[in-house]
């Protein structure tokens, strides 16, 4: 018989009273108050400012930006938060204000890794968002960091903490479709061109020396700040680690696995000509020692859905397949391809929202870290997990710009007998901005 389960929409206002599991008694006391500061605020670091504002008992006392519109974008986001927050430029003396417990970073991807260590060894707890490092070699640096320094370092692998996405996970390793074997995920877009820059002065609202922090300093151009830094590989990651790595993450977590034996990528910048360096098509894919295989397929420049939406996942089983949409939702088929089971998501996503493409069930994610914080939960994202799903995009990337195939040591994902993908594991770093541990 078909069962179908609705669960019912929640509001922003809402959101974070409903979803966040605090304990009844005295989740308001003073001594349970959760501080925070937001680096990186012009668009999707606002709206985590904002968030986190509206949790119960969590207050946004710093935002860090380098950049004047995103520093009144952040602002802006805080008008209504009982305390004004403080404005720091420089992440290096943010750290050192003693008077907050949790860095937020939303930055580009180069910052991620260097200012989630800078966080931690200052004794701040982390929540960056994805990717958590430009390259695998800074995956093994929050690592290192999450067990040396013993603080809570949470990748926004938002889909982790959604309960519906819990359970289906649980059902699919109990055998719901069976042994599950296979995975497949999408993401697509309809991304223009970002044509050829042009040198130019810096802006004098942008501190352009510190937004490039670790990264070894080049000249600004006019199409790189806001967005367009992520087809960049100097600074950003693509769209595999930009978009693939919710996805991908999902594959991985359903299929219960770790770390590829075989890694193989084909793309390419085929819709432009212009400076967008990474692909804007690709389709890598990952086989396991296990028996198991993920694919992903990226499309930035044409947005054709898949299965009716422009990201999701399918896990294969020997006995039925589950489908996710892009939010909180799943189908289950049985072998049959009859649908059994039907859970809707609380909120429609909007896969090509750059700010918060699953909307308020972003605050399951940020709840959980709180409550983490707080020590009443356990971060379902922690970045020694989170970072082996980054890896994947990593190698898929690494595959993409040498010889297209990858072999890899399924113990730790380290890339064998190949010298030109293996000098891509990590990056040159600016003289005195490397990040240590």
């Amino acid at each position: 018989m078909r069962r179908r389960e609705f669960i019912r929409s929640t509001s922003m206002a809402t959101a974070g009273l409903t979803i966040i599991n605090f304990p009844i008694r005295g989740k308001m006391a003073p001594s349970n108050k959760v501080t925070v500061a937001v680096m990186g605020v012009n668009s999707r670091g606002a709206y985590l400012a904002k968030s986190f504002a509206q949790l119960p008992n969590v207050e946004v006392a710093y935002i860090c930006d380098v950049e004047d519109k995103a520093i009144q974008n952040g602002l802006a986001a805080l008008k209504d938060a009982p305390r004004k927050p403080t404005v720091v430029h420089d992440i290096r003396k943010l750290v050192e204000q003693k008077d907050f417990d949790a860095l937020v970073i939303a930055t580009p991807d180069h910052w991620h890794a260097p200012a989630a260590i800078l966080g931690a060894a200052h004794g701040k707890h982390v929540y960056v968002e994805k990717p958590c490092g430009q390259n695998p070699y800074e995956g093994e640096l929050l690592t290192a960091a999450l067990h040396k320094y013993g603080k809570h370092i949470q990748m926004g692998s938002q889909r982790r903490s959604f309960p519906s996405l819990i359970d289906a996970a649980r059902q699919v390793k109990e055998g719901a479709i069976g042994n599950a074997y296979m995975a497949k995920a999408w993401y697509a877009n309809n991304r223009k061109s970002i044509g050829y820059g042009k040198k130019v002065p810096v802006p004098s609202t942008l501190d352009f020396e510190l937004w490039q922090g670790p990264a070894p300093r080049k000249d600004y151009q006019d199409n790189l700040v806001h967005y367009n830094w992520h087809w960049f590989w100097h600074w950003g990651t693509g769209e595999a680690c930009n978009n693939g790595t919710h996805e991908i993450d999902c594959c991985r977590w359903f299929l219960g696995l770790n770390y590829p034996q075989k890694v193989v990528s084909a793309g390419g910048r085929y819709a432009f000509k212009d400076d967008w360096q990474t692909p804007d098509t690709q389709v890598a894919s990952f086989e396991f020692a296990e028996g198991k295989t993920i694919t992903w397929e990226g499309r930035s420049c044409n947005h054709f859905p898949v299965e009716g939406s422009d990201r999701g996942f399918i896990i294969y089983g020997d006995n039925g397949s589950l489908v996710n949409l892009g939010g909180g939702d799943y189908k289950i088929f049985d072998d049959k391809n009859k649908l059994v089971k039907e859970v809707k998501s609380e909120v429609v996503a909007d896969p090509t929202n750059p700010v918060a493409a699953s909307g308020n069930m972003d605050l399951y994610h940020f709840g959980n870290f709180v409550s983490a914080v707080r020590e009443e939960a356990t971060l379902t994202a922690p970045v020694d997990e989170a970072c082996k799903s980054v890896l994947l995009c990593h190698l898929a990337n690494i595959a993409q710009r040498t010889s297209g195939v990858l072999h890899c040591d399924p113990s730790n994902g380290h890339i064998l007998n190949d010298a030109a993908a293996t000098a891509l594991w990590r990056r040159q770093y600016e003289k005195g901005w490397e990040p240590v541990v």
